[in-house]
Order: structure tokens, then sequence, then C-alpha cells
């Protein structure tokens, strides 16, 4: 796996060189860890002139679930006193400071920093304590990289996903009236990491009653009640990778005639926003294949501002599925597919998957979250 990560450090190194500069500072945690298979909390990447460090304050926590420094990455590790990389007090010993130090070490004139993740007091101190650096931004460039999954990175969220299934499953099968929404989100955290998670993915969302379709629901004090639909959304994290998964049921009883009439209209939306997954098509081609079906049945205002996101080492990454959306799918993407439809005091439907995309000759969209999209009675 060194090899993925010195590559990756090499597509970025031809970015920031092709700019003009010398040398870039990666501070945002998910882009560190693409980069050195590990983001050692408060860490910072230096891709110098001469050598990339990993510079951490403290030494990194040996824990798999964390991932481990790529080991041909060379650790430069700074004791947790405060003191710099050439002696001096850091901002609070911070890992950026010290690595702004090191890019001078290495005669760098300029630096490429992430000027959407650093504070502007982090940004200050590098310019203080590094003057002769010329500081300029590298902007989204890790970010765009890491769109693109390798197979390595998709059978993590493969995974990721079996687990997801499997909690949610298990839940199912259990009494869920009488039972808070609280109380159920708690106990699908608690299955996904007894079933081999690092943890959950998100927030679990479990929304009953008037709660139900609402996108980030946090759940409440709220008792699961007969007829009530049960929407829950819930992901698991593997090995740093992030999934996700919605669905929506009925509790006790046959399912209301305008429940089945909204739940089919959700997932008509859902597979036609699955179906226009394919290398080539518009982030905002996909929105609308989603939000055409609901629109047309009269529910333009109670759509969600997107349909759909990446994901990987964050839960909501680019691209973005929304209508103003600009660019194009590639293949091996992850995205999910989340349309839904609230009405407020009576409740509504969510039904999320998440889908890498493929071509046509690969078998189209591969779907991950497997869990039935059959409208259940619990």
């Amino acid at each position: 796996m060194s090899e993925v990560y010195a590559t990756r450090r090499s597509r970025l190194r031809d970015h920031f060189t092709a700019a003009g500069t010398a040398a870039a500072l990666v501070t945002r945690p998910a882009n560190v860890r693409y980069l050195a298979a590990a983001a050692p909390q408060g860490s910072a990447l230096l891709l110098g002139k001469r050598e990339d460090l990993l510079v951490c304050v403290g030494q990194p926590d040996d824990r798999p679930a964390e991932g481990r420094p790529d080991e041909n990455l060379r650790l430069h590790v700074l004791p947790p006193n405060g003191v710099g990389a050439c002696g001096a007090v850091g901002a609070g010993g911070e890992a950026v400071v010290a690595a702004a130090e090191l890019a001078v070490a290495q005669a760098a004139d300029s630096l490429a920093v992430e000027e959407h993740h650093l504070t502007v007091t982090r940004h200050r101190a590098i310019a203080s304590a590094a003057p002769a650096l010329r500081l300029g931004d590298l902007g989204g460039a890790v970010e765009q990289l890491r769109v693109v999954k390798d197979e390595e990175e998709i059978s993590c969220l493969r995974i990721g996903a079996e687990i997801a299934d499997q909690a949610l499953g298990e839940l199912l099968e259990s009494i869920l009236v009488g039972r808070t929404e609280r109380h159920l989100a708690l106990e699908l955290e608690r299955r996904l990491v007894d079933h081999g998670a690092d943890g959950p993915a998100f927030a679990t969302s479990v929304a009953t009653g008037p709660n139900s379709g609402r996108r980030g629901h946090r759940p409440t004090d709220r008792r699961v009640e007969e007829g009530d639909f049960l929407t829950v959304c819930l992901g698991a994290t593997y090995r740093g990778y992030r999934c996700e998964i919605g669905r929506t049921f009925v509790i006790g009883t046959s399912p209301a005639d305008w429940q089945v009439e909204l739940y089919d209209l959700v997932f008509a939306a859902q597979r036609a926003g699955r179906e226009s997954l394919a290398p080539g098509a518009g982030y905002g081609d996909v929105d609308r294949a989603a939000r055409q079906v609901l629109d047309s049945a009269g529910y333009a205002e109670a759509l969600p501002p997107l349909t759909g996101h990446g994901v990987g080492l964050e839960i909501d990454e680019d691209p973005q599925l929304a209508p103003a959306a600009m660019g194009k799918l590639d293949a091996c993407v992850p995205v999910t597919v989340e349309p839904g439809v609230h009405l407020p005091g009576r409740g509504g439907v969510r039904i999320d998957d998440t889908l890498v995309v493929r071509p046509e000759a690969d078998g189209g969209p591969e779907l991950l979250t497997i869990t039935t999209k059959e409208l259940l009675a619990l």
C-alpha cells in the first residue's frame, strides 16, 4: 500500500509545482489520511522540496482503526510542550507552525496551504514563524484527487455497507412499538460496532410519525406508535471509509393509502436517480432525474436541496448531486442517492443508498447497500 500513498502524494506535487509553488502543507484530517495513511490528532503533512514529512505532536497512537502512517513517510515528532521544529515555541506547539519551519529548512521559498481549512490564527502563525515563505492556496486539490476511488477504497465502503445492512436488519427483527427514537438510534450504533465498524459514519437518525422523512433528523424521546412511518438513516465507518443507508417502514399495521402513494413516489424518484448514474452523466442531471418525479407530483416545495453526494473518508464529499452542480461523474465514484419528502404534521419518506458509478459494460452502478426497499410493515 505504500506505493499507493506515494503515488497520491506525487499527483498532488505535480499539481502545486505546476502552479509554481515549491512545497505544500496539508492540514485537513481526511486529506492527511488520504495522503499519509493516517492522520494523528493535530498532525500536518508537509510535501517538501527534499522530502515529505508527517509532523505530529507526540507519538501517534498505534490503533489499527485509526490507521498507521505510511512506513515510507518520515515522522517528525514534536514534544507535547509546544517546542517548534527549530527549537522555537510554536503557536500552541501546533504541527502546522513546525511544518512551515521545516519547509524553510528545506530551502522552500513558497508554500501552498489549505486556506479553506486553516483558521486565520493558524495562517497568521505560519506567516509569523516563516516570514520568508510566500504563502499560496492549495484549494481543493486533495479533495478532487479523492473523488475517484481505487478498488481498495471501494472494498472498505463495501464492507461498511454490509455492516450497516446487518445492523439495520437485526433491528427490524426486534419489537419496535413503545421504544423511543433515541433508544433505537443508540442500539443501531452499538450494533454497528458489534459487527466490526470503527463506529457510526455520522449521527444515526431515527424518525417516527410526524418526524419521519426529515433529512438529518435528530432522534427525540418520541415513542414509536402503530401506524407510524419509521425512517432510519445510518452508516458505518470501516477503516476510515464511510457509507450511508436510509429506509422507511410502517409500524405494526398495513400502511394507509396515503403512505403507499407517497412511498411509491419516492421509490420511483430514487430509482430514476440510481438509473441515471453513469460515467459522463452530469451531477445536475442525476439530481434532475430524481427531482422531476417528485416535482411533477406537486412536491417541489417539500424536496431537499440535493439528491445525493459523494462518500469516502468523509460522509459528505464531492460530488454534490444538486440542481446547480457543475461537472460530470467518472467511473469508480461512490455516491448516495437519497430523495425524500417530508409533509409537516404527517411525516414522510426517505430512501437512501450508497452506490459506485460503473460503466454499462461492467453492469452499471454497483449497489452497496442491499437492505430491501419494499415498504414493510414491522
